[in-house]
């Protein structure tokens, strides 16, 4: 089963920052689909819920130096 989230994300300044982010979360198991926004300070995932969580997603984004509010 899948699942979108929208997370509020401090410290995305630029498109180099969307892709880091990007790239962090699409090498999570279960990540469908990241959109990172940094003019919007969003960034949204959907997931398979059955192989990851919204907790595992906040911590690949805070270990790639961005905060999830």
């Amino acid at each position: 089963m899948s699942e979108s989230i929208s997370l509020d994300v401090t410290g995305m300044k630029c498109g180099g920052c969307e892709s880091n982010v990007t790239t962090k979360l699409e090498t999570i198991d279960g990540v469908i689909s990241v959109n990172a926004m940094s003019k919007e300070k969003k960034v949204e995932v959907e997931f398979n819920t059955e192989k990851t969580n919204i907790e595992e997603i906040s911590q690949a984004i805070t270990d790639a130096g961005f905060v999830v509010e």
